[in-house]
């Protein structure tokens, strides 16, 4: 088998910035001249419409999927970044076991920031009741345990991220 490519696996709660990080990373990338590919969870349940809900079976096989799709493009030798909740041990436990190449990548945010930023409006729809299935909000977002990243949004701009993000991949000696 020739040269795997990395799987760039972005978790934190909504809100937090992993789909506007990963959106930044794959521009600077490509202005590199390299070749990545990104997924995200919201992409993904968007696709299956109503096929995939928010208990905690649908959530796995979003991710389930997102791995999946990871993994053909990882087997072809291109990087991707994956950005999705990820809030379960179930979930996390599968990428972990399921994707060979996986890089992990918290990208830590309070929740009282998040709520702040709200882009899509769901902590609003939470505050009022609306859902009650909101990570983070209607039940603790648990940070993973021992991710090869730690990537605060709350405090370090889009260029920061993207270059702590490059120089581990350097540091480790893994191509994008």
């Amino acid at each position: 088998m020739g040269h795997l490519g990395h799987v760039l696996w972005l978790m934190g709660p909504t809100s937090s910035g992993k789909t506007t990080l990963a959106q930044h990373c794959v521009s600077q990338w490509r202005d590199m001249g390299r070749v990545v590919l990104h997924f995200d969870g919201d992409e993904v349940r968007d696709f299956f419409g109503d096929g995939h809900g928010f208990d905690p079976k649908d959530r796995l096989r979003v991710v389930m999927t997102l791995a999946l799709l990871a993994n053909k493009v990882s087997e072809a030798g291109v990087m991707c970044i994956v950005s999705a909740l990820t809030a379960h041990d179930d979930a996390r436990a599968y990428i972990a076991e399921h994707i060979p190449s996986l890089i992990t990548g918290y990208v830590d945010c309070s929740i009282e920031e998040c709520a702040r930023r709200d882009p899509k409006g769901l902590y609003a729809r939470a505050r009022e009741g609306k859902i009650d299935t909101l990570i983070g909000w209607n039940t603790p977002y648990i940070p993973p345990e021992n991710p090869a990243l730690i990537l605060n949004t709350q405090c370090d701009g889009l260029e920061d991220l993207f270059q702590q993000i490059d120089a581990y991949l350097n540091e480790m000696e893994l191509q994008v």
